[in-house]
């Protein structure tokens, strides 16, 4: 009897552990993100992001964003690479195409941990637009409107932040509805 219900209470408190995590943080692709994991820890568990950890795996890049960081992440979902051009991806994710692939990728990344209201408040600062510098090279230009934030690349292609501060234990992700491509 004491031993069933010890069994109770640890499920019920490992439950608990994984409510409190999951209010803290988003839930991405349907799976809870946790502040103690890093980037691709719980970028794994995101069934919204498997095209985007492939790419990570295929840039040799794992390793980096698995480090102390800190990092800021703007992840694009799997809508957003297949709304790039049909073959785009298959191209990228050759070997021959890896310089290319981790220059995509790195334009999606920032050395700093920039949670959603520090970003808006460096745009408002700026008078409505503040450039972000990526580890890529790229200068994405942020904007807000309405509480959203939106991001614009080399090209002029416009990426919005569906999910912002996915708090992670190396930075933060901030989900994005579009691949942001550097000028090539």
């Amino acid at each position: 009897m004491i031993k069933s219900v010890l069994r109770g209470f640890a499920l019920a408190t490992a439950l608990s552990a994984v409510a409190f995590a999951a209010a803290k943080n988003p839930i991405v692709g349907g799976a809870a993100m946790f502040d103690s994991k890093n980037i691709i820890e719980n970028a794994v568990n995101s069934k919204d992001h498997t095209t985007l950890v492939a790419a990570v795996k295929a840039a040799g890049l794992v390793g980096t964003l698995e480090s102390k960081g800190p990092f800021t992440v703007f992840a694009p979902t799997n809508e957003a690479f297949a709304a790039l051009p049909k073959g785009t991806v298959d191209t990228l994710l050759k070997p021959e195409n890896k310089a290319t692939l981790t220059k995509v990728l790195t334009c999606h990344v920032v050395a700093a941990d920039a949670m959603a209201k520090t970003v808006a408040k460096m745009i408002k600062d700026d008078g409505g637009e503040h450039d972000i510098k990526t580890v890529g090279g790229c200068v994405l230009k942020a904007r807000e409107s309405k509480g959203k934030i939106t991001l614009t690349d080399e090209n002029g292609g416009v990426s919005h932040v569906t999910i912002a501060d996915v708090k992670q234990s190396n930075g933060v992700i901030h989900v994005v509805d579009k691949v942001l491509l550097p000028k090539m």
